[in-house]
């Protein structure tokens, strides 16, 4: 159902609180360390933007990855630095008053219009193209990047003319067990129509054990977890989006298969 909230804007650019992200910052950084063992490689040279960042989907919807992302992200630029995180416009539109809260983090609803606008003005921006689909794929694909054939992040870039960041990270796919994506189940449910998800995910999770569904928060397993930011990729207006998505898919998975092998000495 739908909260009351008619003043509610998903798609605002000045609702995000660089007092709160502040504030926060030391609690994120904190639990990043100490629960999940973040490492962090090549965050040092990250250019300054706007750029798109464009990172591999892991661990649902709790999404360690997103806390790791955000924070390291966060403590390279400062809070004060404009970034945005695209988020899945069902509950931005459908949970009106969460979405204003993460809004105050920098949570922008997810739409191509906005994401230009956001770089237009001066703002980083990440993404994850590929959603669901990488998300919640099944536990023994851990370790591949899943973007499908969405090339709409590309066309972002071209669009807006900022370079690619890709941001790779390795051990947060482990933070539940995937069992089951849950791909027939979410066609029965004609998830595509009503809420834009091609999965239904079937997972073992804390605190539920087994976790139902895309919408299920659970809490992520400390598998330590590696992040690494890879060098800008062009995209220039004139090259060919599919071309310059398996360019990035490509760099992303070299990366994270590099990650997984040093990752055996890290367990």
């Amino acid at each position: 159902m739908t909260t009351s909230n008619p003043h509610f804007d998903a798609d605002r650019l000045d609702a995000r609180d660089p007092t709160l992200i502040a504030s926060i910052l030391p609690f994120v950084k904190l639990a990043n360390r100490r629960y999940l063992s973040l490492r962090t490689e090549g965050f040092e040279n990250l250019e300054r933007g706007p750029v798109l960042y464009v990172g591999n989907h892991s661990g649902g919807i709790a999404s360690p990855d997103l806390c790791c992302t955000l924070g390291s992200l966060w403590d390279v630029r400062g809070a004060a630095a404009p970034l945005y995180a695209l988020a899945h416009d069902f509950p931005m539109r459908q949970f009106r008053r969460f979405g204003a809260i993460i809004q105050r983090f920098g949570a922008l609803r997810a739409a191509p219009e906005n994401a230009i606008r956001a770089l237009r003005a001066g703002a980083d921006v990440l993404v994850y193209p590929g959603g669901d689909l990488d998300a919640y794929r099944h536990a023994r694909r851990r370790d591949e990047v899943v973007l499908g054939r969405r090339s709409g992040f590309v066309r972002v870039a071209q669009a807006a003319g900022v370079p690619i960041v890709p941001i790779v990270a390795h051990g947060a796919h482990r933070s539940a067990y995937i069992f089951n994506e849950g791909e027939r189940i979410a066609r029965v449910l004609k998830l595509k129509q009503w809420a834009r998800l091609e999965r239904f995910p079937l997972a073992l999770a804390l605190p539920w054990g087994l976790a139902l569904g895309p919408w299920l928060p659970y809490l992520p397993l400390p598998f330590p977890i590696r992040l690494r930011a890879l060098p800008p990729i062009p995209a220039p207006a004139d090259a060919d989006p599919d071309a310059i998505r398996q360019q990035v898919h490509a760099a992303m998975q070299a990366a994270l298969n590099d990650l997984a092998r040093r990752g055996r000495n890290y367990c």
